[in-house]
């Protein structure tokens, strides 16, 4: 694992130094507007509060624009003069690289309280050649007794209706547009010319109270808002009309990218690409290269921008400008070397952490984790039940297998005292072999032995699967095998006395009489590795001969005698 994260390391520094070098600056929405030249020579750019940027021009007939079609009117009876799309009524209000916004056009229908027709206004716009209805409009009816039908023409053939009703001026919510005040839907790409018509179910006359109009239009969806306030307000036709505008898609010319470089009719200038935009219009648009920017259909074209104006690295660093790019020598490589140390070690442990999630998985598989899941459901409501602990639980609750919490050692393994999170002190048997062949036998003695309760025999509470070879989790035996450790003291005022002694022994010899569980136990606990060449405080041997039945005195002053030598062998 470590290898491979050398050669990520190898592989991919050099790219990753390479990309701290150069810093893309994400090109502005509009860069038509940001050139030095924005409109042909001698042509104005401005009308009023809109900049018209070629290949628009302002003036009717004056050649200022790449086609009448993209004729800006420039009326100045107004102040300030307003600009309208050709020779109609359609008032713009922004021009981008892809997009136009034009004011709004909003059908209406008012009823008195008898239900008679008060005032009522259809809806319709027709685009020049190369425009279109942007996908990102919404068809809109407001109200509480409407049906609007919107009709769609040239382009695209298009009906689509939209009926907005009311219960109650209660069931109304603001923001809500799915049919309860509000009726919102979509329309298609490469719509150029609707009409929206209207009619009313009961004539307004069960809502006049709080809603005496109805209205429906084509408008930008994030531009507006419903709130139930607009169904009584007086003023909503107007305050539609100017600020939630129509927003248009539109291409130059009648062929794609590639019919207009083969016929070489392409516009665009230097460092600028022709596109085709999924708009479902016939023709092309320009755009500047990444890290440029101005009117990519004027000569000389786009022109690079100079990053270190905005150089996102710090003050401090060598900013050097090149085409579409920048190169910080100082802090961005350091910074960008940096990021790539971290992103580097995050997806090392990352990966390492996954890999010892799988291995142990891999090893609780292998020591029958999966049969002494099923053994321990079979026996649920029955008696005590083995615990399954995890490997990261035992690794803290040893401190990580320290030394000082060694207890002792035996022929074939390491016994650790633990405290568990319920502060239980717990002696944690670490074996070092495994016999594979014989798990089944292995999982069949941990369920006998977490059952057996006997005061001669240390209990066994649990296991870990999850390590390559398992551990088993005693009961922390502490009383006798403190009185053994006085016995080894040299200071017989240290030693405990005869009657102590006595008294210890007492306590096991009182335990005569024992039922036993009902299931025959091999006689060596092979597959446990409890057998080993000396003896072991945390092994149960324990005679096949013990089945259902009771301890003879005999039988339990044996045990004794052996738990006594065992203690006397640990310490």
């Amino acid at each position: 694992m470590f290898l491979h994260s050398v050669l990520f390391l190898v592989l991919w520094l050099p790219l990753a130094l390479a990309a701290s070098n150069y810093v893309n600056t994400t090109r502005s929405p509009t860069t038509i507007t940001k050139g030095a030249n924005i409109s042909k020579p001698r042509c104005p750019s401005k009308c009023g509060n809109l900049t018209v940027p070629y290949p628009f021009g302002i003036g009717l007939g004056t050649g200022c624009s790449i086609d009448p079609s993209f004729e800006i009117n420039c009326n100045t009876s107004f102040n300030p003069p307003r600009p309208y799309l050709g020779d109609g009524n359609l008032e713009v209000t922004d021009i981008s690289d892809s997009h136009m916004r034009i004011k709004n056009w909003v059908a209406e229908r008012c009823y008195n309280q008898l239900g008679n027709l008060t005032e009522y206004s259809p809806a319709y716009i027709y685009l020049p050649q190369n425009f279109g209805f942007s996908e990102m409009n919404k068809f809109t009816v407001v109200g509480c007794d409407e049906v609007a039908v919107i009709s769609g023409m040239a382009g695209r053939n298009f009906t689509s209706a939209c009926v907005a009703i009311c219960s109650s001026k209660e069931s109304v919510i603001d923001g809500d547009c799915s049919g309860t005040g509000c009726c919102q839907t979509s329309i298609p790409k490469g719509l150029q010319k609707f009409i929206i018509t209207m009619t009313s179910i009961n004539n307004h006359t069960k809502v006049w109270s709080y809603a005496g109009c109805g209205h429906a239009f084509l408008g930008e969806q994030d531009s507006f808002t419903f709130h139930k306030a607009n169904l009584s307000d007086l003023t909503f036709l107007n305050r539609t009309i100017e600020n939630v505008p129509v927003l248009l898609d539109w291409v130059i010319g009648t062929q794609n990218c590639t019919e207009s470089h083969k016929s070489n009719n392409v516009s665009c200038q230097q460092n600028s690409r022709c596109i085709d935009p999924d708009n479902g219009l016939q023709g092309y648009r320009c755009t500047c290269f990444e890290g440029y920017e101005g009117n990519p259909y004027l000569h000389p074209g786009c022109r690079d921008i100079n990053e270190c104006n905005q150089n996102p690295c710090d003050p401090r660093g060598i900013c050097t400008n090149t085409p579409g790019n920048i190169t910080n020598l100082k802090s961005c490589l350091g910074f960008g070397f940096l990021t790539l140390i971290i992103g580097v070690t995050w997806l090392y442990f990352g990966i390492q952490k996954r890999k010892l999630l799988k291995l142990r998985e891999k090893f609780f598989q292998q020591n029958g984790g999966l049969l002494l899941k099923q053994q321990l459901s079979s026996n649920e409501g029955g008696m005590e039940s083995a615990k399954i602990f995890s490997a990261e639980e035992l690794q803290h609750t040893t401190n990580n297998y320290a030394e000082d919490h060694i207890l002792g050692r035996g022929g074939y393994g390491i016994v650790y005292k633990g405290i568990l999170s319920d502060k239980r002190i717990v002696a944690i048997k670490k074996s070092r072999i495994m016999d594979q062949d014989q798990i089944e036998q292995f999982i069949n003695e941990v369920i006998i032995l977490t059952q057996v309760n006997h005061r001669n025999v240390v209990k066994l509470l649990g296991c870990c699967l999850e390590t390559e070879v398992p551990l088993l989790v005693y009961e922390h035996v502490s009383n006798a095998a403190k009185l053994v450790e006085r016995c080894l003291k040299l200071n017989g005022e240290e030693r405990p006395t005869m009657k102590e002694v006595a008294m210890e022994l007492e306590r096991f010899r009182k335990h005569n009489v024992q039922t036993w569980i009902q299931q025959e136990i091999p006689q060596k606990s092979v597959a446990l590795g409890l057998t080993t060449e000396e003896p072991d405080l945390y092994q149960v041997s324990i005679n096949s001969e013990f089945v259902i039945g009771e301890f003879s005195e005999q039988n339990t002053m044996e045990s004794c005698r052996y738990m006594l030598s065992t203690l006397l062998a640990k310490w």
